[in-house]
């Protein structure tokens, strides 16, 4: 959408999360989403055989609540489960175990955006289409644990709603509640999407089931602008739920937009009300105590603690091992915010560059053997004149691949920064001789002829010369 155009969209996210137990959410098949052979995790229960009775994973009861807690909700003294009915070949049951009027988190706020609701509820299992004139089932993921959060629909362009879900996967993953990877489809967004240009909604569209970020947001630009276009011909826009074709770069419908009567929810008689109140394990202010430091809370501390680029900041919030890793550099340099901030630029740019380029994925980014007090002392001889950019480059290099320290390093390969005048001047001297017409140049005035010089001095010591003092001895040999 244009910035001049007249309408405002209004987007809301449902999305669901997989969470991390050993077991399922009403059986004792484990919950293996690297499970390759399919129907590998099943039993009875899951599979929905006469007779079977459904038990509540506690365990993941106490992930929605610590996640609850994380956001500012409203946790529920009591809740129960219902059947939410429809058929499909994934639903072995003929309905889903969900939650509907009383979820276990009411409310809260993320990332700005406010929540509705989140409850608890089992997956579905996972069909595949594309195997000729026949559809194929994988129960391993039925019943597995599901977490869905819903948004308020207080969104208003695709890069927030994108913003949202990032920040989302990152609280899982400090809570240790699940990984939320989207590629293994351990979460995923649906985006309800209207336009209007006034106060009062448009007709919603439903997008399911969005698997990358990059689909969230081309699906929910591609359908903003589907809807200006049906508007603008003077037609209305039809409820219906939308999937994305990743390939084609276009939505399409797959069916009528389901309202909640639609799936005739009622009350689990197979599953006891949760009295969450009287739970010793699941008692509030214990839950409290275990939640770790959150993302937004990291944020917050090291802007104010480090005065770091904010780029860097979510390097650091994003992975958590170049965040303890530059915290334990930190301890190292004594609250020196100019050292710190050096130590950063050096750990967003050289070290992930070396991460990348010494591995076969280029999104692992890790330290290789270079120690936290290895770098800290690099960080301190650089500050010091003791060593060039370049030759703290070369030795950070040798560093990741075969660890050591910087000092010995630098002696090994002739890297200190040569800073004596007395060792610069005959190598100055050489390259005056070896260039008398370019020094004649700069004698009549061509001042940029000494970045000439200063280039060869550097490639003559192989970056250790202070190209400071390789100046001013430049200088002082090409006036006489």
């Amino acid at each position: 959408m244009s910035e001049n155009s007249p309408y405002k969209a209004t987007i809301g996210l449902e999305i669901h999360a997989e969470l991390k137990t050993h077991t399922k959410m009403f059986c004792n098949s484990r919950n293996n989403s690297d499970e390759k052979r399919p129907n590998t995790n099943i039993c009875p229960v899951c599979m929905s055989h006469p007779g079977t009775l459904p038990v509540i994973n506690r365990e993941a009861v106490k992930h929605v609540m610590r996640v609850g807690l994380s956001v500012g909700g409203d946790i529920a003294e009591q809740t129960y489960f219902d059947r939410k009915n429809y058929f499909y070949p994934d639903i072995p049951k003929g309905y889903q175990i969900s939650q509907y009027p009383h979820p276990i988190v009411s409310n809260g706020e993320l990332a700005g955006v406010e929540l509705t609701r989140i409850h608890l509820e089992e997956d579905t299992a996972k069909s595949t289409h594309d195997t000729g004139s026949s559809s194929l089932v994988d129960f391993n993921r039925a019943g597995v644990p599901l977490m869905e959060l819903v948004t308020e629909p207080v969104i208003h362009n695709a890069a927030d709603a994108v913003a949202f879900a990032r920040e989302l996967q990152l609280l899982l993953r400090y809570l240790g509640a699940g990984e939320a990877n989207m590629e293994k489809g351990e979460m995923r967004v649906e985006a309800n999407i209207s336009i209007s240009k006034t106060s009062t909604l448009g007709t919603k569209v439903e997008v399911k089931n969005l698997n990358s970020f990059r689909a969230v947001e081309r699906a929910i630009n591609y359908e903003i602008a589907r809807h200006e276009k049906v508007l603008e011909r003077g037609e209305s826009v039809d409820q219906v739920t939308m999937g994305w074709d990743e390939s084609k770069g276009k939505t399409f419908t797959q069916r009528a937009k389901e309202n909640s009567h639609d799936y005739r929810y009622f009350p689990d008689p197979d599953l006891p009300t949760l009295d969450l109140s009287s739970e010793d394990d699941l008692n509030l202010d214990t839950l409290k105590e275990s939640l770790p430091e959150l993302p937004s809370e990291k944020r917050a501390r090291y802007e104010s603690t480090f005065g770091i680029k904010s780029e860097d900041i979510e390097t650091y919030i994003t992975s958590h091992v170049l965040g303890a890793f530059f915290e334990q550099v930190v301890e190292q340099l004594d609250s020196d915010k100019a050292l710190i901030a050096l130590a950063s630029n050096y750990i967003t740019s050289d070290i992930i560059g070396l991460g990348r380029s010494n591995t076969a994925e280029s999104s692992i980014e890790g330290v290789g053997l270079i120690k936290a007090e290895g770098l800290a002392q690099l960080i301190r001889m650089v500050s010091a004149g003791e060593l060039s950019s370049r030759g703290a480059k070369d030795i950070l290099k040798i560093m990741f691949i075969e660890g050591g320290y910087p000092e010995i390093i630098a002696r090994d390969n002739d890297l200190l920064q040569k800073s004596n005048k007395d060792d610069l001047i005959p190598i100055a001297q050489g390259i005056i001789e070896s260039n008398e017409s370019v020094a004649n140049e700069y004698r009549n005035g061509k001042e940029s002829s000494m970045q000439f010089f200063i280039g060869q001095g550097m490639k003559e010591t192989k970056g250790s010369a202070n190209p400071k003092i390789l100046k001013e001895v430049f200088e002082e040999l090409l006036q006489k």
